[in-house]
Parts: C-alpha cells; structure tokens; sequence
C-alpha cells in the first residue's frame, strides 16, 4: 500500500515538471523585463526611459506574464499530456478543451442559480472566491482547478483512446473522441460540482494559511527543509509549488485585477516600485541554490584528494540554478550530509525571515541588478548578502567537518573507476551518439521487454520497468551518469541537463528493435 501511495506520487510530481520546467526559463526573461520597466532603476539609468527599451520591456514583461497568470491552464494541458502514454499531443488538445469546458460550466452554474458575485469598484473580485479567467468568471480554483483536471484526462485517456465502436453512427466516437467525449460529461460536472465543493475548500485553505502563518519561524524551518530534504524522491516541487503559485502564498489586488502566489506578487510589486510584502519568504527556497552551493563545492574541494580537486572544481558548472548533478553526487552516499543540507537551507530561510530580509534571493545576477534598482529600503539587501556569506561560511565549517569525522566518500575522496562512475563520481558528458553506450542503458534495464515506459525530468530519465530484479547497474553505468534511484519499478538516472537527448536515443533505439 505504502508502495502504491509513493509511486502515485512519484507519477504526480513527474508530471507536474512538464509546466514547471518553463517556468525557470521564463522566470529569466521575465526578470529581463522587469528590470527594463522597473521606475526604481529607469531613474538610476535615463537610458532605460527611451520610449523603444520601454516599449521591449513592457512586450517582454507581459507577454511572460500572461503565461504566469494562466498556469492553471499550463497545469491543464501539461499534466494531460505527462500522464498519456501514447499520442501525447491528443490528450493535450484534449485537456484543452476541457479547461475551456470547465470555466463555461463554472460560470454557466453560477449564473443560472444567482451566485455570480458582482466586483467591487476597488478591489474587484478579491474575497468573494471567484475569479475572470479568459474573460469567464467562475469559481477560483486556482492551479488546483487545472491540476485536478489535468490528472483526470490524462488518467480518463489512457483508459479510453482505444475503445473502438461498430456501426457507422457510433464508429465517429472510437479512440481519442472518446477520451473527449468522457472529459465533456465530466469537465460539466466538475465545473457545475466546484461550485459546491470548492467553496469549503477554500475556507480549509484560509485556515491552514492562518495556521502556516501563526506557526511563525518553524513552518518556514519545516517548508525550507522539506523542499530540499524531498529532492531525492522528486516530491520536493509539491511543497513549494503551492506557496509560490497559489492564493496559499500571497495575494495582491491592483485595480480589477487580483494576483496570487508569492511569485507572481513579487514580480509585480517589483515592477510597480511597491514595497515588498512578507509573503516574498516562500521565494527563499532561490536562496541556497543562489549561495549555499558555493560553500558545499568548497568545502567538496577541501576534502577531496589532490589529485582530484580540478575534476572537482568542474561541480561548479552545475551551480546555475539547477543544483540536482550535485545534489545527487552525495545525497546517496553521505546522507548525514543530506539531512545536515536540508536543516541548513530552513535555518536560514528562517534568518531571513527573523532579520526582515525581503529582497530576491534567486540567481545570482537577477539578485544582485533587481535588489540593487529596488533599493536597500525596500529589500534590505546588505543584510541578504551578510547572511550569504555566512551560509557560505556554514556549509564550508559544517560539510567539512562531518566529512572527516565520519570519512564520508564525497566527490574526489577517493579512487574512482570508470565501471562505478554511476555512483559517486562526477558524471562527463554522455555521448547519445554512441548507440552501444545508449543499447547497454537498455540492457541494463532488463531489455526492452522490460520496459514500460521511458520519461525524463530536468536532469533525470524516468524508467519504469516490469522486474527490478533484471536491473544491472554496472550496464547502466557503461553511459556515464551521476546516479542511480530505485524505486521499486521505478528508475531514476541522473545524467545532467543532457537527459533529453538522451531520452530521445533510448526511445529511437527501442523502437528500431
């Protein structure tokens, strides 16, 4: 039971990286927009006035805010698509249409039995538990809406696109019409049934942001520690994605509009040169992978054999803002270190927190150029930086002394084959052309046969397979990787930002077999 639980989960959170995996990438154009229409900075630099930049300011800005706005809708159709495990593309159309179906069935119901609230000239729609989404108001589920719906048409589809009717009247709703035909009954239901049951929701949500909020510095200790203490089983997107991109984290009302999630009101308020509200916290999680890594690459360094050190340093390269190659050079191995990392990263979320810090914590040159224009006033920036030296510090004092006192097998500590290269050490990059590399991954997975699909995340390919008991390790390794996870049927290979391509090889390679 406990197996099934964590493998739904497992499926959960995969499919919850199709969205999310854009929103890093627009999270850097957006922050490029931000700062061409930022007041505070056109003010230090006239340039940034001229009516063209601000004209490419404004494009950039809300064109990647018009996707941040709508992420239920990414939610919708990505989870769809995540979850088919064939035509993709249909159950993504498909999703869709659903969410469109949803929101007229919302504002349909609402409308017939008088509950359509009515906006206030002042602060809109904000507090009565509806919103406008594409110009239909209908209950505000936020992402849950798209989420929820998302896992039911990728579920609904997978179970319906190959149902095949006889006769020619019923012959037109075979196969992925009717996978459609079954989400309209059921986005009817479930836009007309929100309008009951979401109500409730929300008053539970209010009380357990009230109760986040009276838990003071141990929730944000408890919500730092698990986002990083979760990596390894890949749930660790379940406990911020809420805070960062729902009413649970934040909410901000301009005009008619009204924004949620800490992200989204932290963008704005940035643009609209207001000062920062206390729900920028939950946007602390940018803060180790910003500054703490450094102090654990130093510290890997320090203890690594000489020999070993410039292979060592090269860990650096994964510090962009993707920490998962490192992060799985030690969490197997020294999981003291793990925990110890996990403890670190919610202390100082709580530092931040106890020493007003309200300033951008994610990327190291976005932190530095958008606290800089926003001012010390408003960010209390000096203090950011001080505590970032200190977590520096931290990482280096801690990870180095619970490396020698227990003789943790850390990166660069000791002699490292190319047979264990899998392990424990630094992963080069694989090569996805050699096709005997990509025929033994297979292999070492039990064989085609033996697999039951093949997915990947940002930088690990997802493999579910039929016997865990055919699995060979030093096989799989023959395609250098930074680790291996398994999970019962589910294994995890950890190959870098390269695992797309590698993907795309495994798959070409199973179906010329």
């Amino acid at each position: 039971m406990k197996e099934k639980v964590m493998n739904g989960l497992e499926k959960f959170s995969k499919a919850m990286l199709s969205p999310l995996s854009y929103i890093s990438a627009a999270g850097l154009i957006l922050v490029l927009g931000a700062l061409l229409t930022s007041t505070s900075l056109s003010a230090m630099i006239p340039v940034l006035q001229w009516t063209p930049i601000k004209l490419l300011g404004q494009l950039i800005y809300n064109c990647i805010m018009v996707i941040i706005n709508n992420l239920s809708l990414m939610f919708c159709v990505g989870i769809a698509a995540a979850l088919a495990k064939k035509n993709k593309q249909q159950a993504a159309i498909i999703g869709l249409m659903s969410y469109f179906m949803y929101l007229t069935a919302g504002n349909v119901t609402l409308t017939q039995l008088g509950m359509l609230a009515e906006a206030d000239p002042l602060v809109g729609l904000y507090g009565t538990g509806q919103s406008t989404v594409f110009g239909i108001q209908t209950v505000d589920m936020g992402v849950f809406g798209g989420i929820l719906l998302g896992l039911v048409c990728g579920w609904v589809y997978n179970r319906t696109c190959e149902k095949q009717f006889k006769g020619i009247i019923t012959q037109i709703y075979s196969g992925n019409r009717w996978s459609f035909t079954c989400m309209v009954v059921f986005s009817i239901l479930f836009g007309f049934g929100s309008c009951f049951f979401w109500p409730p929701v929300q008053n539970v949500i209010s009380a357990l942001t009230d109760l986040i909020a009276t838990s003071g510095n141990f929730g944000l200790f408890l919500y730092g520690f698990l986002e990083r203490f979760l990596i390894p089983t890949g749930l660790h997107h379940l406990i911020y994605t809420p805070f960062q991109f729902s009413a649970l984290g934040n909410s901000l009302t301009v005009g008619d509009a009204t924004y949620t999630g800490s992200y989204i009101v932290m963008m704005m308020e940035y643009s609209m040169g207001l000062p920062f509200s206390d729900g920028i916290v939950w946007m602390y999680t940018g803060f180790t992978k910003t500054f703490g890594y450094f102090g654990i690459v130093a510290a890997f360094i320090f203890c690594a054999r000489k020999e070993n050190r410039k292979k060592t340093a090269a860990f650096t390269a994964s510090l962009a803002s993707i920490t998962e190659p490192l992060d799985f050079m030690f969490c197997f191995t020294a999981p003291i270190l793990w925990v110890a990392h996990a403890c670190i990263s919610g202390l100082f979320i709580v530092l931040l927190h106890i020493f007003h810090v309200t300033g951008f914590t994610t990327n190291l040159l976005g932190s530095i150029l958008m606290n800089l224009s926003a001012g010390a006033d408003k960010t209390n920036y000096p203090t950011l930086y001080l505590l970032a030296l200190c977590q520096i510090a931290v990482y280096f004092v801690v990870f180095t002394l619970l490396i020698k006192a227990f003789n943790l097998h850390t990166p660069g500590r000791e002699e490292v084959s190319t047979e264990t290269a899998g392990s424990d050490a630094p992963a080069k990059k694989a090569s996805v052309k050699n096709a005997a590399e990509v025929q033994c991954v297979i292999d070492g997975l039990g064989g085609k046969e033996n697999i039951l699909s093949v997915d990947n995340c940002f930088t690990r390919l997802r493999v579910n397979i039929k016997d865990p008991a055919k699995l060979d390790e030093a096989a799989i390794n023959k395609l250098p990787n930074s680790g291996i996870v398994k999970k019962g049927t589910d294994i995890q290979i950890v190959y870098g930002l390269q695992v797309a391509d590698i993907k795309r090889a495994v798959e070409a390679q199973l179906e010329n077999q």
